[in-house]
Order: structure tokens, then sequence, then C-alpha cells
């Protein structure tokens, strides 16, 4: 009986756990399939904590109560330095094992913007700054525009662009295809003497919502100012310019970069209870623009990672507190060590919030360079930044070998519906970890409204769901623990 009950509790050392769970199944498994199927219990428990249990709407929660008291939290900028301050406090309040790690970020800051056009006709153009971009003269910029729909017509038109504004009316494509038009447009322009730039925002969908986001100045290239303005504004442009119209527009920006300044990665840890410096690293980027309240980027990464961690702290607790007389003896008497650890798992669950992700990964790309001597050690690096909206699969980049452990891995997660494996983990804080062989994982979700909200003043709590988040954070505590528990790393 006491064996039965502890089954319902717990997992056990991996030869019971291969023993229970052939017994359990017409189909005998083994080897790694007997091991990862051993966990189905914990898997369950986990959800059903997560999902229906007194953790329910929980990340939701912790994410409207920081993001409602923080604000955006843009690199460089005390509401920043104030998330990361709420986050460590609230972790520490949690019972995790938190620390920060310092690092040094850029600090752009925006100032007051604004751009009119004035002819063929009076019109305020809604515009967001572009991150890194330098300002306008005080008196601002007034020129001609010159509307183009690709790089391709620039270069061809490029004796007609010297003085003028060049506003780019790219059409979406995909994300990744199109961003390249906010990251290089103007430079591309300020090689054929344009003054400035107005980018069509990088969106399918637009209510007159201007869209943020960084952007490159190319070396040994004039820097001039440039700005997001809305798909409505770029295909109005675009059709004035197509009659033959002249257009005037007066753009006014106050942006400037500011000195380097010193932040943090935030770390929290369940310490490995056989190889606590072998880790499986969760993660999601605390900073965000400074529009919207970052709730969707990447607020809920950010919470989700915590949330994971919190799940098997809170199921460790539980099994402590209701069945510690039971517990001991069943591990006396079927020399169970691995029964010691609760829901500990064999390895070090980390999760990072990241800092200046938004500035092209700085706090990680820190992070990476000082740890990359101990990158042996890194079992799987796992980062959700695209949305926590229902999850449907798992993403991963690693070798076949480690991808039949994946494919078993993502079985448990049969009671949300989320058993799909698909290549490619990605995230722009894990990436030099993969590139250098680390297995890496990303959360895919129901995301095609994703980019409708992305850097914008839309991207506010009223864009999250708690129930996707319960799901989601219960899909990253399960496969981040089953990971970091198995009796090997994952192979590279």
């Amino acid at each position: 009986m006491l064996w039965t009950v502890c089954q319902s509790h717990l997992h056990f050392a991996p030869s019971s756990r291969g023993t229970s769970a052939a017994a359990s199944n017409k189909t005998v498994k083994t080897g790694i399939a007997a091991e990862v199927a051993g966990y189905t219990d914990v898997a369950k428990r986990i959800i059903d904590l997560a999902v229906f249990g007194a953790a329910r709407n929980r990340s939701y929660t912790r994410l409207a109560d920081f993001t409602d008291t923080i604000g955006t939290r843009v690199s460089g900028s005390n509401n920043l330095d104030m998330g990361i301050k709420y986050m460590y406090n609230a972790m520490v309040k949690d019972g995790l094992d938190v620390h920060l790690e310092p690092v040094k970020i850029p600090h752009w800051v925006r100032g007051k913007e604004s751009a009119q056009m004035l002819l063929p006709r009076t019109k305020s153009l809604a515009v967001l700054g572009l991150g890194s971009s330098v300002g306008t003269p005080p008196e601002g910029i007034k020129a001609e525009v010159l509307v183009v729909q690709s790089f391709e017509e620039l270069k061809q038109r490029a004796s007609e662009a010297t003085g003028k504004i060049v506003v780019f009316n790219q059409p979406f494509v995909s994300y990744g295809k199109t961003v390249a038009y906010r990251a290089f447009g103007a430079s591309e322009a300020a090689k054929v003497g344009a003054v400035a730039t107005l980018i069509r925002s990088i969106t399918p969908f637009s209510i007159n919502s201007p869209h943020t986001g960084w952007q490159n100045y190319q070396d040994g290239v004039r820097r001039i100012p440039t700005a997001c303005i809305t798909v409505e504004d770029a295909e109005l442009m675009w059709r004035i310019a197509q009659r033959g119209q002249q257009i005037v527009v007066q753009l006014n920006m106050e942006a400037k970069t500011l000195p380097d300044v010193g932040s943090f990665n935030t770390v929290a840890e369940i310490r490995g209870w056989q190889h606590p410096n072998q880790v499986v690293v969760l993660s999601g980027h605390l900073d965000s623009w400074d529009v919207g309240q970052g709730a969707m980027d990447d607020g809920g990464g950010a919470m989700i990672s915590w949330e994971a961690l919190s799940l098997i702290k809170d199921l460790a607790n539980y099994f402590n507190e209701t069945l510690f007389s039971l517990y001991i003896f069943v591990c006396i008497a079927y020399s169970c060590h691995s029964l010691i650890a609760g829901l500990r798992p064999r390895r070090t669950l980390r999760t990072i919030l990241w800092t200046a992700e938004e500035q092209g990964g700085v706090g990680a790309q820190q992070y990476f360079s000082l740890h990359k001597g101990n990158m042996s050690n890194f079992d799987l690096v796992m980062e959700s930044d695209l949305g926590t909206f229902t999850p449907v699969a798992l993403q991963f980049t690693g070798s076949d070998a480690a991808r039949k452990v994946m494919e078993e891995v993502v079985k448990l997660l049969a009671p949300i519906n989320v058993t799909k494996l698909e290549d490619n983990g990605e995230g722009t804080d894990i990436s030099p970890w993969m590139k250098v062989g680390v297995p890496g994982a990303s959360l895919h979700t129901a995301d095609s409204r994703y980019f409708w909200f992305h850097h914008s003043e839309g991207d506010t709590m009223s864009v999250q769901d708690p129930g996707d988040m319960d799901l989601c954070s219960a899909a990253w505590a399960v496969v981040a623990y089953v990971v970091a528990d198995l009796q090997d790393m994952l192979p590279r």
C-alpha cells in the first residue's frame, strides 16, 4: 500500500521507473522510451497543478501585477532597473535561489517626436522612432518625400533621393524577411543622399498603430534619423505618389544615445541534487520597448520561466509536508536514493530573465561570454519569446540522438495536446549556445496575432489569456524538469 501511495506522488530511481512503466503498458518499452515514460505521473501532476490546481491563473496574475506596477522597461531606463529589482524580490520571496549577474547595456532615449505631412494636404502622421536612431536638428527636417517599395526600387531611383525623406512602403512578407527594412533602411537611404527615412511598420495588421524596434547603422555611412509610420500612412503616401503629386513632410525627433549603463541578468535556480553543475536553462527577456506594457514581448515568456520553477517547488513542498513519514519508510525499504530529492531534479533548473534583448541580445551575449567555458555542463537551453498563446508544439535544435529523446519527452504533454516536436529551436538569447552545439528549445504557440501587437502600444495585458499562460507554464515545466532529471544529459 505504501508503495502504491508513494508512486502516485513522485517518480522513482531509473530501475523502478522502467519496471513500473513496463508493467502498466501492453507494449513493453525499453531504453530511453521506458525511462521517459516513467515520468508520466509526474508530468500529469505538474499539468494538473498548473491548469486545474492551486497554481491556476498564477502566471497571468504575476504578469499583470508586474506590468501594471512597472510598465515599459526599455534598455537603460529606470523602469528596467525597477523591473529587475521587482523580479529579484518576488522570486526570493517565492523561495528560489536568486542572484543577479552584472552586464553593460545600451541607453537610447526616444525624447519627443512628431511627423506631419504638409503637402498635398496637412495630416498628422503617427510615428515611433527606431532604437539607436539619431535625432533631427532642433528645427526638425522639412523635405520632399520619395516613396519606394523595395531596396531594389531605391537603387533604381537613387538619383531622385538626394535631399529627400525616403518612405519605405514594403509589403509584409514575413517578419524575418521584412524586418530588413527596419534594420537597414536608414543606411541604405543615406547611401543615396536621403536626409531621413520613414519605414512602414513591420506588421501584417494595423489599426493606425506604428511599431518600433532596433535598427543598425552601417559603419562608414552617414547616420540619418529613422522612424516607423503606420501601414495606413505608408500606403496613403504611396497612392499620392503614384498620382504624381508632391509630398512634403516635417519630421522632428529628439532621439539620442547616451553612454552604456549597468544592468543585470536575473537568475533563479532549483539546484540539482546529483549533478548541480549541470543545468537546464529556461528563459525569457525582462526588458521591453517603451510603448505598451511589454506584457506579450516578453513579460509572458519571463513569467512562465519563473512559474515553471514555482510548479516544481510547490510539488516538492506538497510531498514533503504530506508524505514525509511514508517517504522515509519507502526510501529505506527500497533503497530508492533518488526519492530523497522529492521533485528536485538531478540537474539544476536555472531560470534566466535576460536584459537588453531588444537591442540584439546584449545581456545574453555577455552571459554566454562569461559562461561559455562551462558549456559542456549546459544540457538544454530554452527560450520563450514569441508569445504565450495556446501552445501547439516544442521547437528543437540538436543532434539526431537528442531529438529521439525529446520526441519521447513531448509525449508527456499529451494531456494538453502539445506532443509535436518541430525543427529549429529559436531565440535571440539562446542562439549563441545553439551555434556551439548546445541543444536548444523554444515554445511554438498559436502566434498568428503576435506581430499585430509586437513593439507597439497594443502590447498590453489585454493580449494575454490566463488559460493559455497556464498551458505554456505546464509545458515549460514538464519539459525542463524531465530533461533535467534523466539519467544522462542530451547527446550532443
